[in-house]
């Protein structure tokens, strides 16, 4: 094969904590319109493949390492090759999932199906995987609810199915706090597809419902690229509130080109400008978790072009991190942000020992407030917005 590694620039290496998911490389180009145009790949391969590559670590649904129905002594034989293979390359599984999604008896959801035995089966199915997470080191386990959701108003009741939600993640975080291992869940939204409409769609809806938990301190969210980009909203701005509340357990970095079907690209693709803003937002926050590509090369591809995508995913973080390095280290970009008033907005609103009396108090804060002056002075976004732009094109 050829490589698919730059030979200059920046090189990954297991430091950068870049983790991949077995569905992601090992997609076989199967779509609704298309049958697959690549052959099943091996899991033992995908992790070699990613610890030559410089990757931290790798991901699984259930499904993705123990095909569904496998006996368990099929079970034990994958999770053996799966784990030698990890053992033989230092390649760490920092997430697991369930696949809630692709088996028929999900087609009205999991967790918030409207047949109690669907329900049951599913969190059995998530507690057995859980307990190979822990098993394999996972940190977290993330929560996708694909199937969660409906097509017409009738057939769910909204409020209810949300109890029934409660209920599973109360009962998950039961299990693992009783089982004493060191696991965090992380809610995934999306707000379509491949339901009509995905109950928790975004990341402000996330964030609501996990304050309704038994434990909430134990649940977060993993933010996915497009999905966020799928609804029209700024995805930076949403990893912002998520790090703000605490809650950035884990994130899925992809690209996406506007508002239509979920395009899973690779990294750095489709909308350029949010991914240097948000490489600039988690490395100046000091983020310290994977950075997970949660991508779907094209079905165009060989299994060069797949390596090739895996590897331009992490190419393009690293080129970003280096853009966004020299953006903040600029000068002029230093007095920019002053000129733009940045370092107003961290300064609080009232002053050390003010009280909102003597706000009140203030005549200058009101009375002699020069209104028409401050409306005629210019914010100087422009020149701000352009030197970013200098620095992501590599002009500066």
């Amino acid at each position: 094969m050829t490589s698919a590694t730059p030979a200059t620039g920046p090189v990954p290496t297991p430091a950068d904590k870049f983790t991949f998911g077995l569905w992601t490389v090992g997609w076989q180009g199967r779509d609704p319109f298309g049958e697959a145009t690549r052959a099943p790949l091996d899991p033992v391969e995908t992790v070699n493949r990613l610890a030559g590559m410089g990757a931290y670590g790798v991901t699984f649904h259930d499904d993705d390492l123990i095909p569904f129905g496998s006996s368990d002594a099929e079970r034990d034989h994958h999770i053996k090759r799966f784990r030698a293979a990890l053992d033989a390359t230092g390649l760490t599984v920092p997430m697991a999932t369930t696949n809630l999604f692709q088996h028929p008896v999900f087609k009205d959801g999991a967790f918030t199906a409207n047949d109690r035995a669907v329900r049951r089966y599913a969190l059995r199915k998530t507690i057995r995987n859980i307990d190979l997470a822990a098993e394999l080191g996972a940190k977290v386990y993330v929560a996708w609810g694909g199937r969660e959701g409906a097509e017409s108003g009738a057939a769910k009741d909204v409020r209810v199915a949300l109890d029934r939600m409660k209920e599973a993640f109360d009962l998950l975080g039961q299990y693992v706090t009783e089982q004493g291992y060191d696991l965090r869940f992380a809610v995934e939204p999306k707000p379509n597809e491949p339901r009509g409409d995905i109950l928790l769609p975004t990341v402000g809806h996330a964030l609501a419902f996990i304050n309704s938990l038994e434990r909430p301190e134990i649940v977060g969210v993993n933010p996915e690229v497009g999905h966020e980009q799928m609804a029209g909203l700024n995805f930076p701005h949403g990893i912002a509130q998520a790090l703000w509340h605490g809650k950035l357990f884990h994130i899925d970095l992809n690209g996406q080109t506007g508002i239509k079907y979920d395009q899973d690209l690779r990294f750095g693709a489709g909308d350029l400008r949010a991914a240097f803003w948000l490489v600039d937002l988690l490395e100046s926050a000091g983020y310290e978790g994977p950075r997970h590509f949660d991508f779907k090369p094209p079905r165009t591809e060989d299994y060069d072009g797949v390596w090739a995508s895996a590897a331009g995913g992490m190419r393009n973080y690293l080129l970003l991190k280096e853009r966004a390095a020299a953006f903040r280290a600029d000068p002029e970009v230093q007095e920019a942000l002053r000129a733009s008033r940045l370092d107003e907005l961290a300064q609080t609103t009232l002053g050390e020992g003010e009280t909102l009396a003597d706000l009140i108090a203030d005549r200058s804060a009101f009375e002699d407030f020069d209104v028409d002056a401050q409306a005629a002075r210019g914010m100087a976004f422009e020149r701000l917005d352009q030197l970013a732009m200098e620095h992501l094109l590599g002009a500066r």
